[in-house]
């Protein structure tokens, strides 16, 4: 019988996702946590009402669905863990909620038609084709991060090889070169919001960040409808002025959406990937003894720690799927991180191997949400590592690595290292 849900196996839910988000140990190791959920809670409803899965199937399943979309709700955010959420926090968010005033939402909360109209607008900056052709522009800025490391005999590699990310959705949305670092700060302020659990100070962080890159974003149209370029932002304005297919509000938000996302989630793919290597010493000696292998490489990367960890969709009209009754407005969270690593599609899944080849991770989700970023991620991602490997000699942990204490959007902090150049 659908929904029929054990309060054994709900408990055991409940407790396994507070270990996972809310301590130490299951931030730092989310692996193991992911293993019990696969095994004993693939599909549970938490006494929160939001329903986790955690296998690749079922994850795929529920992003192919379009029954299920965004809905009307911020994100995966702390309302659907076990437990109540800080008064202070749920007032704050009602606020700037009921204040958003006629900032129009990223596309990433829309669902179609909105949704189908901007993406296909946006859609043409980022086929494969299109990343292609940025290829030696993005062998270029990667070339800039590595002569630094290089000159500096290593550094923080967080800080010197994520610029690549800021650097080149900078210059593909049409940002100043003198402005691209000017958004790390705010971007890493901003998306903070995603998480599950952020605390009233980061949530008035996250909102002071996106008002800023709004104003800045909202200037920048101005100039650019003065003074076209060569750019994402004035083709989207000269849509903009050839009737109503995208309004001025809807170009700033979407610009905001590609700059945080494009540079989040690349930076933390580069940082999680050496992460990797370092944890598996004997798979960076045989990348860095055979470059055919970045591709394959970049693609574990972001299987083995999958820079977004958890997404969630919103049941657009009544449904049963996966064996659950999902009335209209219920919400569904994929983790992605546990998908990334179900013995049910990967072999030995725990295992990081730069050679496997078993299909794409669920990292960019599927359907008509998959991550319009992909090419530009993976591209970025292949002329990083191929880059340090043609440069270096050898690349080697230098330090402790830190990570940022976030779930849905994973990655370090700092990743010390020293190189030695060929």
């Amino acid at each position: 019988m659908a929904n029929e849900i054990k309060a054994e196996n709900q408990s055991k839910g409940d407790e396994y996702l507070l270990n996972l988000f809310l301590t130490e140990e299951g931030i730092a190791n989310p692996a193991v946590w992911y293993k019990r959920l696969r095994d004993e809670s693939p599909i549970f409803k938490s006494s929160s009402g939001a329903i986790f899965l955690s296998r690749y199937d079922d994850c795929r399943t529920i992003f192919r669905d379009n029954r299920l979309g965004k809905g009307d709700r911020d994100g995966p955010g702390g309302t659907a863990l076990p437990r109540e959420e800080d008064p202070e926090v749920k007032a704050y968010r009602e606020e700037i909620n009921a204040n958003s005033g006629d900032s129009s939402p990223a596309m990433l909360f829309l669902d179609p038609p909105d949704h189908t109209r901007l993406r296909g607008l946006v859609s043409r900056a980022f086929t494969p084709k299109r990343v292609e052709s940025m290829r030696e522009s993005i062998k270029e800025l990667t070339e800039d991060c590595l002569d630094n490391l290089a000159d500096n005999g290593g550094g923080d590699a967080m800080e010197i090889l994520g610029l690549l990310p800021v650097n080149v959705i900078g210059e593909l949305v049409g940002v100043p070169r003198s402005d691209w670092e000017y958004f790390r700060p705010l971007v890493t302020a901003g998306v903070v919001s995603l998480e599950q659990a952020p605390s009233l100070e980061e949530l008035k962080a996250s909102t002071a960040a996106f008002m800023e890159m709004g104003e800045y974003f909202t200037q920048l149209f101005d100039e650019r409808k003065a003074v076209p370029q060569d750019d994402l932002i004035s083709a989207l304005i000269a849509v903009e002025e050839s009737g109503d297919r995208i309004s001025e509000a809807e170009v700033v938000s979407t610009i905001i959406l590609l700059f945080a996302a494009g540079m989040e989630t690349t930076q933390n793919l580069i940082g999680n990937g050496l992460g990797a290597l370092f944890a598996y010493p004997d798979q960076m000696t045989r990348l860095w003894n055979d470059g055919t292998l970045v591709e394959s490489a970049v693609e574990e990367m972001l299987r083995w720690d999958s820079p977004v960890q958890i997404d969630g969709r919103t049941a657009l009209e009544d449904a049963e799927i996966a064996g659950f009754d999902l009335p209209k407005g219920s919400l569904v969270v994929t983790l992605i991180g546990a998908a990334n690593r179900d013995p049910l599609k990967f072999t030995e899944p725990d295992e990081f191997r730069v050679e496997r080849n078993e299909g794409p991770p669920m990292s960019f989700a599927s359907g008509i949400h998959y991550c319009l970023g992909a090419n530009l991620a993976r591209t970025e991602g292949q002329e990083m590592f191929a880059g340090l490997i043609r440069r270096f000699k050898n690349i080697e942990q230098a330090g402790e690595l830190k990570q940022r204490g976030r779930m849905t959007l994973r990655g370090y902090e700092t990743i010390p290292v020293n190189v030695t150049t060929r």
